[in-house]
């Protein structure tokens, strides 16, 4: 398994052209060699390719406008192809209390992530601490999973929001084996902060067993709060843990 930097992390040091250039550069400057490009300003695709290969870079997954992907699924792969990502991400989707929320989202995405998969790219859905709520009786990350085959989608599996959420990360990663190619690594301290990987209190040991077991090819590192400390300086520290643990 390979690991890598969401720019999520340093989204505020990327909100034009030339700052997300700078922090590609200052990533690989790190050591990570995988980004998912995710938060970030708009960008033509050909530049990014640009961007990515002066570093030394891949990008392996984004996260894009959810209307985008239902809209124009076929646009979207393009796009995907010029920067070499095959793993086209939705963040974020608000399930509201309705009993057939995860119906209508199915409606809404199954058949753009054919589409997608038609082109060469594979859908992958992150979640949050939501997902772990009950509709109809059942856990929406339950019903996610029953609804769309793995074979049209994967699951951006986000250890904190488990763990936020009551959830066991470790046992999830298990339970969704086969469908999580791209996951994110984000501890949680006491009091629910979210921490640097290895200074919280989330097992890695058991996660990275798991993660290895279904498939995970790329661990992301995402840190959204850094509680005023400097993104790059939590990321390299992050780095640091990883590759004591053997990861690169």
């Amino acid at each position: 398994m390979k690991i890598g930097a969401q720019l999520y992390t340093v989204r505020d040091f990327c909100k034009t052209p030339e700052g997300l250039a700078e922090s590609l550069a200052r990533v690989a400057e790190i050591g990570y060699t995988t980004v998912q490009v995710s938060g970030t300003c708009t960008y033509d695709p050909e530049w990014l390719n640009g961007e990515l290969k002066k570093n030394g870079l891949e990008c392996v997954i984004t996260h894009i406008s959810g209307e985008r992907i239902a809209k124009e699924p076929e646009i979207v792969a393009r796009e995907h192809n010029a920067f070499g990502c095959k793993y086209v991400g939705l963040g974020h989707y608000a399930f509201g209390d309705e009993t057939d929320a995860v119906e209508k989202f199915a409606s809404l995405y199954l058949p753009a992530a054919k589409t997608l998969k038609a082109n060469g790219k594979y859908f992958m859905y992150h979640n949050h601490n939501g997902e772990f709520r009950k509709l109809g009786g059942k856990l929406i990350l339950q019903s996610l999973i029953e609804l769309l085959p793995a074979e049209y989608m994967g699951i951006t599996f986000d250890t904190y929001w488990a763990q936020v959420a009551g959830a066991d990360p470790a046992q999830w990663l298990q339970k969704l084996a086969g469908r999580i190619p791209c996951i994110h690594l984000k501890d949680c301290a006491y009091g629910q902060k979210m921490a640097v990987i290895g200074e919280g209190n989330i097992n890695f040991d058991r996660v990275f067993e798991k993660a290895e077991a279904g498939g995970t090819e790329y661990m992301l590192v995402e840190q959204d709060d850094c509680g005023g400390e400097n993104p790059f300086d939590c990321l390299k520290r992050s780095y640091e843990y990883l590759t004591a643990c053997g990861f690169h």
